[in-house]
This record gives C-alpha cells, structure tokens and sequence, in this order.
C-alpha cells in the first residue's frame, strides 16, 4: 500500500491574497501564453520563458535546450504544460539541480519553478520529501503539475511564473525565483568558508636539508644530556 501524503497546514502568502495595485509596474508577472495564436517572434519568447523558469537564467545553456520539443510545441502538438514537465524531466535538470542537492532543496526548488510560490512550510517541505524519497523524482513532479492548484493558476498554456511578486521582497534583498542559484545555499558557502580535516591519517613534516642537524652539531646530544639526571649532594 502507497504511502499518503502526509497532511500540512496553508499557510497565508502573498501569493493567496488578493492585490490592490491600480498601475500595472515591474513587480507585475508578465504573462506568457499560447492562448492567443502567438507570432513566431512571440513564441520565441514563450520558449525563453519556459526554460528561464525552468533552469533560471543561469543554465540556460546549449545542453539544457531541446529542439525537438520546442517544435512542437511551435507546432502545437503539445501544450505548454507538457513542455515544462519535460523540461524538469529531461536528463539536464538532474544532472544540474537533482544530483547535486538534496531532497529539501529539490522539493524547495521546484515548488518554486513549477507552481510559482515558496513553500508553506517545513511540515510541506518534509511532506514532498517523503514523496521524492519513496516514489521517486517523476511521481514527485507529476504530482505538483497535476495539482489543482496547478490548473487554477496557470492551465496548459501558461508559463508559470512566480506569483504576487511585492516590493517587500525586494526590502528583504530577495529576488525572483528564477534569477536564484539553483545549487549555491547559503549552508553551502559557509561550509566552503570552513576549514575541514580531509584526511585521518597522520601529518608527516618536512624538513628542509639545510636545516638537518650536521655532524658534530651539539642538538644531535641533546637527548643523551637529557637521559641524565643532575647530581644531588
């Protein structure tokens, strides 16, 4: 019998409430979608905002593009859902992000890209987890674009996007998801700042041939002056 999901509490993000902005500015998500027969050129840029959400812009990389589905998605044979979930499937996003990370980062990470929002909580994080380690990668990404909350924000044919970007984010010296390293933590970097013991065994020293005691060098009887105790009268 499958494991459950374990259960978790919502917790209330910017993301579920609803905004007040009148002007239309930078902190507002552009809106990437095939809905409404896009040029060639607009494609494009579905494409690029597909793989920025994906791989952030700091992978996006001759490696990491897929020709074969680009055509067709150009070609509509697959929706833009189907091209996100390749993307995070294909063998270049596990080799970048999933066998360099562990479980939490992942589960972390990929709420983020795929359904646009941070995780609730650690009790989300640790559920997720249970699932990435039991089931595997694919059930795991499955399940987040197969979500209701999946469908309700972006369909088959948006590119998600991170939700509800606010300029108290940028107070905080947060940034989008997708300008983010995807492997470097701060965890990481304080342990590349930390001296650590790479061996057990023991620390041979060496010493310079010049400084080798010569023959007739008073050190080389320094332990047999110490082997005698000074007379007592």
């Amino acid at each position: 019998m499958s494991i459950p999901i374990l259960r978790y509490a919502l917790a209330t993000q910017n993301q579920r409430v609803n905004g007040f902005e009148t002007n239309p500015g930078e902190e507002q998500p552009k809106i990437y979608t095939t809905d409404n027969l896009p040029t060639a050129f607009e494609m494009d840029e579905i494409i690029w905002a597909c793989y920025r959400q994906i791989f952030s812009e700091h992978q996006i990389l001759s490696s990491t593009k897929d020709s074969s589905l680009e055509s067709q998605l150009r070609f509509n044979q697959i929706k833009v859902k189907d091209f996100i979930k390749s993307l995070v499937l294909s063998d270049s996003f596990r080799y970048l992000n999933y066998d360099v990370n562990n479980n939490y980062r992942i589960v972390e990470m990929c709420v983020q890209r795929i359904l646009g929002r941070d995780v609730y909580n650690e009790r989300e994080k640790l559920a997720f987890s249970v699932v990435l380690g039991s089931k595997g990668f694919e059930v795991f990404i499955k399940l987040l674009i197969n979500s209701d909350e999946y469908a309700e924000n972006f369909g088959d044919t948006i590119v998600p996007y991170q939700r509800r970007r606010i300029i108290a984010q940028r107070s905080k010296g947060e940034m989008p998801f997708n300008l983010k390293t995807p492997r470097l933590t701060a965890d990481f970097s304080r342990k590349q700042n930390t001296a650590q013991l790479l061996s057990s065994t023991a620390v041979r020293r060496f010493r310079p041939q010049e400084q080798v005691p010569k023959a007739g060098d008073p050190a080389l009887f320094l332990s047999m002056v110490n082997e005698f105790s000074p007379l007592i009268t």
